[in-house]
């Protein structure tokens, strides 16, 4: 029975978050868990609702837009993260139902989601500067320390956020690069998290960690983590 499987994937990875946080001295109070619901249909929502998950994670519009209207239309209440690269020309179509947009990696798209969500919105958006940790923004994130390309400088975009007026700059996400150990990942992004929180107060969502290395996540710092397969399993994908 499908909630069944989920409900056993999810206490696991409950489990995990648990575990994580005595490990460092935390509350797992502190981690919000974020399910990635990618490739999964709505109905899998529906009963990750019912089990208690408050949060969910999409990473394509085409995809996330029309999901979000089925869950909405049986009574189900979660809070959608957008997680993935976001192109400018979908920002009018996410801010009308994403809570919580992690990725904003320019300049121009800082203002395209600002513009978005003045004209569609009721209510902020709570957004997170996504860092490029490599230094590399051709995988996506913007640069800290960047003198190359303005748009992706890490400090412009964070302004660029808390200064829209539609926007709420609530802190920072970042993926480990494939070729990094998550535990330099990770303390990398802590750095970063600190410098943001010396700014702008406000801003201590810290996103990070995935399936294969939330503990790592946790251990420096991580308010969300982003667990997709770890609790839903594998699924055949949507077309």
């Amino acid at each position: 029975m499908r909630e069944e499987e989920i409900a056993a994937g999810l206490a696991a990875v409950q489990d995990r978050i648990g575990a994580a946080c005595a490990a460092a001295g935390r509350d797992p109070a502190e981690v919000t868990l974020v399910v990635v619901t990618k490739t999964y249909p709505a109905s899998d929502v529906q009963v990750l609702a019912k089990l208690g998950v408050t949060d969910v994670g999409e990473n394509r519009d085409q995809e996330a837009a029309p999901k979000a209207v089925a869950v909405e239309a049986t009574g189900a209440q979660v809070r959608w993260h957008f997680v993935g690269q976001l192109q400018r020309n979908k920002c009018r179509s996410v801010v009308e139902y994403a809570d919580v947009v992690h990725s904003v990696d320019s300049v121009r798209l800082a203002r395209a989601l600002g513009g978005a969500a003045d004209r569609h919105r009721e209510r902020p958006l709570d957004v997170l500067v996504q860092v490029s940790l490599d230094r590399d923004p051709s995988r996506g994130g913007a640069v800290v320390g960047s003198t190359v390309e303005p748009d992706r400088d890490f400090d412009r975009v964070a302004v660029t956020v808390a200064e829209a007026a539609s926007l709420r700059l609530s802190g920072i996400m970042g993926v480990a690069p494939m070729s990094w150990p998550p535990e330099a990942a990770f303390e990398r992004l802590a750095e970063v998290a600190v410098r943001l929180r010396a700014a702008y107060p406000n801003a201590v969502a810290v996103s990070a960690g995935m399936s294969a290395d939330l503990e790592q996540a946790i251990a420096h710092g991580a308010t969300h983590v982003r667990i997709g397969s770890a609790v839903l399993g594998t699924r055949p994908k949507l077309r």
